[in-house]
């Protein structure tokens, strides 16, 4: 599955002036902002960190949160067996061990995963973390009524496609076993390299059965983090985080936990959190946001003020916006035509609908621009800046199109998605260059998200996007481009071009057998490069966030595994 990073790029010039009050540069620290922040004082415990976010965080059980949700605020309160490295840029790509002492001992091609915990691990009531306890977090995600999180161990655990959660069955998943108080192997179905990175999710959070309130649990988790919820109201909307002081920093490297306290304050409009992140007065002086980015509007409004414009982070996530065809509808089922439309694609204006190259990079591959996901530069169709319109025009007429072509490209109206009218507009401009003519069809975003995702809805040509769940190619391309998860029915299908190629197939089985992320990242590579001579998708460009944080906030980092500010991280004045 896909995580969707909260990316506000348009805002109404009208509220510009009020959101930046004085103005910054269109820049700040480019590899994850300074490591001091602030006023490059060092970091110091005590204070109160402040949140601003716009979506609240709803789903705060270990069981329901993506594997993105245990990045930030969740990862505060529940510690998992390993962790991403808190580092800026790629360095933090790196899994890390957490609970466990290592990121885990595989055998059996990596069907087979073993972990052991480390000395001293408690709750927050002092009692101790086991084994145990991690099986059962891993087994309640698999309840009904816990739904919500990424559904790999379901795929991936022996017997785990008909587990229904200790809820309703007598005994747990065998295929998960724990000989003693500090071991805990998984048996899986296939081989899966890639473990130790969804290890990472809060599935993986310990969850004490004799403290498990079911739905409720939520409310006042126990933590095994460096804060315990005090508070967690209006369904996330205001959180109270305090310090469990029975975590223990000798046991967790990758947590600083600099402040006494963090309130997160959600429900608020992205020019709100701007405007109190710009302004600082008070407690916003010591606030950050894990959710909202500067838009270009405000970004050349505040160009000139230095004291701001060091307090811009940029950050970059692996993820892709594209054009989406299905190769089994006419004219579509004609490579030259699908060529036609990667030759005539005009980056530049595409970009700049997207908010412009501080926000967006112009992007060729599928795969992003990292190390850690394989990244290997091609350009199949080589269409320079602004597109090659006579190449365009050239394969049309070969594929018997003259006289030119006629298709519909459907987008979502949501002006916060990067599939929104502009893009599809700027497309739409640079193919009637090449003489396609595209008629635009706008679907409401819950409309769309059900459509592209349908194989019997699904349209022929739309603007489609994919993040990363871990900095790896294999969340990247296989629910893509793996023949084996087109889903039939329902809206749950991602492999849109509904590619079965047994080649490629084959080839996802052979890396997934590889532990050497670096080995497997090659291969990944290779195999980008070689689904893209079939000009199956167009690749568009690639986000870059840019967000401000408050005047007092220190020891800002930014990774390339999350591209936000990571809160375990920071201290305040």
């Amino acid at each position: 599955m896909h995580q969707l990073p909260a990316i506000s790029r348009r805002v109404a010039a009208a509220a510009v002036s009020v959101v930046l009050l004085g103005g910054a540069a269109a820049c700040g620290p480019e590899e994850g902002g300074d490591a001091k922040g602030g006023d490059g004082a060092a970091a110091k415990k005590g204070g109160t960190l402040t949140v601003l976010n716009r979506q609240p965080q709803k789903q705060f059980d270990p069981a329901r949160l993506y594997t993105s949700g245990g990045g930030n605020i969740p990862s505060l309160v529940y510690r998992t067996l390993t962790t991403r490295n808190r580092a800026n840029g790629a360095e933090g790509t790196k899994v890390v061990p957490d609970l466990a002492t290592t990121t885990g001992t595989p055998s059996d091609d990596a069907k087979t995963w073993t972990f052991t915990l480390k000395d001293g691990l408690k709750y927050e009531d002092g009692s101790p973390i086991t084994a145990a306890d991690i099986k059962y977090g891993v087994e309640r995600s698999f309840a009904a009524e816990l739904s919500g999180s990424a559904p790999y161990l379901r795929d991936w655990l022996i017997g785990g496609d008909t587990y229904q959660g200790p809820y309703k069955e007598k005994k747990g998943l065998d295929s998960i076993e724990t000989p003693d108080d500090k071991t805990i192997v998984f048996r899986l179905k296939k081989s899966e390299g890639d473990f130790p990175y969804y290890a990472t999710s809060t599935q993986f959070a310990p969850v004490p059965k004799a403290k498990d309130t079911g739905a409720r649990y939520a409310e006042h988790p126990v933590s095994s983090g460096p804060y315990k919820v005090v508070k967690n109201a209006g369904d996330g909307e205001q959180m109270v985080l305090e310090r469990n002081t029975n975590w223990s920093e000798a046991t967790d490297k990758q947590r600083h936990a600099y402040p006494d306290r963090i309130e997160v304050k959600s429900g608020l409009s992205s020019a709100v959190i701007n405007q109190r992140l710009s302004s600082g007065q008070g407690a916003d002086a010591a606030a950050v946001t894990t959710d909202t980015n500067l838009g270009p509007a405000e970004l050349a409004q505040v160009a000139g003020d230095k004291k701001l414009a060091d307090r811009v982070g940029t950050g970059r996530f692996g993820y892709t916006n594209y054009l989406a065809f299905n190769p089994k509808a006419k004219p579509f089922d004609d490579p030259k035509v699908r060529e036609a439309i990667s030759y005539a694609v005009n980056r530049t204006s595409v970009v700049n609908a997207a908010g412009g190259s501080s926000l967006a990079e112009p992007a060729t591959t599928f795969l992003p621009q990292q190390k850690s996901f394989g990244f290997t530069p091609y350009d199949h169709f080589a269409a320079g800046a602004t597109g090659n319109a006579a190449k365009a025009k050239e394969l049309l007429k070969e594929a018997g199109h003259e006289d030119g072509l006629e298709i519909t490209l459907t987008h979502s109206t949501a002006q916060d998605f990067e599939t929104s009218p502009e893009i599809a507009t700027a497309v739409q401009a640079a193919l009637k260059e090449a003489g396609i003519k595209v008629k635009l069809a706008g679907l409401e975003s819950n409309d769309y998200d059900e459509k592209v995702h349908s194989l019997d809805k699904q349209p022929d040509l739309f603007l489609a996007h994919w993040g990363a769940d871990w900095p790896s190619g294999g969340p990247f391309l296989a629910p893509i481009f793996d023949g084996r998860q087109i889903v039939k029915e329902g809206a749950g299908n991602f492999n849109t071009a509904r590619l079965d190629d047994s080649e490629v197939n084959g080839e996802i089985d052979e890396i997934n057998k590889i532990t050497d992320h670096d080995a497997a990242a090659e291969r990944w590579g290779a195999l980008d490069r070689k689904i893209g001579e079939q000009a199956l998708t167009v690749p568009l460009f690639h986000p870059v966030y840019k967000r401000l944080y408050g005047k007092d906030v220190k020891n800002v980092v930014i990774s390339d595994w999350t591209g936000v500010l990571d809160v375990s991280q920071v201290a305040v004045k």
